[in-house]
C-alpha cells in the first residue's frame, strides 16, 4: 500500500512539473503583434451612422445622400465604418435609432431630414463628444452640424425654363408639405416662372406627407388633366409623380435633390442636384480640426454645392435663347446680384 501511495505521489509531482514547464514557456499574455496593429486600426476607424426617412434606392432625398456617404466611405480605403437606418419617417422612432447609435459609440451621426431637429437637439447635448448632423435646418449646437440647400435657387432657373417651354402656359408643382427645403423649393420655382414672364400659371398641390408615392402621382395626373405641360416637385414621393407624366409624351420633369432622369430619360428635362459629398467633406475636416458643430452649412451655386444637370437624352429639345436664359440667371444667383425672396 505504501508503495502505491508513494506512486500515486510521484505521478501528482510529475503532472505539476509539467504544468508550470508549459505556463513559463507561454506565460506572456499580452496579444500578438499583428493582433494588435489590427485591433488599433479597428479603432481609428470613423464611425458613421445615417438615419433616413425612407430607404437608400427612394432616388430622391434619401438616396442622394447614402450614395455621397458610401462614396466618401469608399475613397477612405477602410477608415470610415458606415451604418444606416432606413425608413425612420417617424421623429420619435428616429430619436431611438440616433440615441442608439449615440451610446454605441458613433463619431459622427447624420439624421437626414428637417423633422428630426427637435430629437437631434435634445439628444446632441448627452454626448459632447458626437458629431451630430441634420438637414435641411439651420439652428445649430456645440456638437451640431445644421446643412441647409438653398433649393429655391435651382428651383428658380427651372422655373425659369419650364415658363419659357411650356405651350399650354400651364405649370404644376407636386409639393410634400410646407416645410424645410420643400417649401423653398416650391417658392423659388413660382418666383422663376413669375420672371420669365409669358403669362404662365402655375398651380401646386400637396400630398401632406414626404412619402405618398400614389397620391403624389394622382396629383400630378391632376395638373396634367388641367392642362399642365411641365410639372416639378420634391422628396421621396416625386417618383410617383415622375411615372405619371412619363405616361404622357410631351409633358416634362424637373427634379431636385438628385439627378432623376434614371426613373424616366424620357420625361426629366433637368435636376437640381445637392453635392452632399462636399458637405460631408467639410463635416469631416472641422471634426479633424477639433470643431464638433456649431456651424450653418449651406449648399449654393456660389459654394459649388449645388449643380444644375440636364438629361443629356433631352437636353437637345431646349431651345439655345432658353438655356442662355437659364444660364445667365444661374450666374447672377452665384454671384449675389439675383436673390430668391423667401417671405
Amino acid at each position: 500500500m505504501k508503495n502505491l501511495k508513494k506512486q500515486i505521489l510521484l505521478l501528482i509531482a510529475m503532472l505539476l512539473t509539467a504544468s508550470l514547464l508549459l505556463a513559463g514557456c507561454g506565460g506572456d499574455s499580452k496579444p500578438a503583434p499583428a493582433k494588435t496593429e489590427a485591433l488599433k486600426a479597428q479603432s481609428n476607424k470613423i464611425k458613421i451612422a445615417l438615419v433616413l426617412p425612407s430607404t437608400v434606392d427612394d432616388m430622391a432625398w434619401a438616396q442622394s445622400m447614402y450614395e455621397a456617404v458610401k462614396k466618401i466611405q469608399t475613397d477612405s480605403k477602410g477608415e470610415i465604418e458606415l451604418a444606416v437606418s432606413e425608413r425612420m419617417g417617424k421623429p420619435v422612432d428616429a430619436g431611438a435609432a440616433i440615441r442608439q447609435y449615440a451610446t454605441q459609440g458613433f463619431d459622427i451621426i447624420i439624421a437626414h431630414g428637417a423633422q428630426y431637429q427637435s430629437v437631434v437637439k435634445e439628444i446632441a447635448p448627452e454626448f459632447p463628444k458626437i458629431t451630430f448632423a441634420y438637414g435641411t435646418g439651420f439652428q445649430t449646437g456645440p456638437n451640431i452640424f445644421a446643412y441647409d440647400p438653398q433649393a429655391q435657387e435651382g428651383a428658380y432657373v427651372m422655373g425659369i425654363l419650364a415658363a419659357k417651354m411650356s405651350k399650354s402656359k400651364i405649370v404644376g408643382i407636386v409639393g410634400p408639405v410646407e416645410a424645410g427645403d420643400a417649401i423653398k423649393y416650391n417658392k423659388g420655382f413660382m418666383q422663376g416662372v413669375a420672371a420669365a414672364g409669358g403669362d404662365v400659371k402655375t398651380r401646386i398641390a400637396y400630398t401632406g406627407s414626404f412619402n405618398e408615392i400614389v397620391k403624389a402621382g394622382e396629383i400630378a395626373k391632376t395638373h396634367m388633366d388641367a392642362g399642365a405641360d411641365f410639372l416639378t416637385g420634391s422628396s421621396q414621393q416625386a417618383v410617383g409623380a415622375i411615372k405619371a407624366v412619363a405616361g404622357k409624351p410631351g409633358t416634362y420633369w424637373l427634379s431636385t435633390d438628385m439627378d432623376q432622369s434614371k426613373v424616366s430619360p424620357d420625361a426629366v428635362l433637368a435636376s437640381q442636384v445637392y453635392n452632399w459629398e462636399k458637405v460631408l467633406g467639410k463635416i469631416l475636416e472641422l471634426r479633424k480640426k477639433g470643431t464638433l458643430g456649431g456651424q450653418h452649412l449651406t449648399l449654393s451655386f456660389a459654394d459649388g454645392m449645388l449643380e444644375l444637370k440636364y438629361n443629356p437624352k433631352l437636353e437637345a429639345k431646349i431651345p439655345a435663347d432658353v438655356k442662355a436664359a437659364v444660364e445667365k440667371a444661374k450666374k447672377d444667383i452665384a454671384a449675389g446680384t439675383l436673390k430668391i425672396e423667401l417671405k
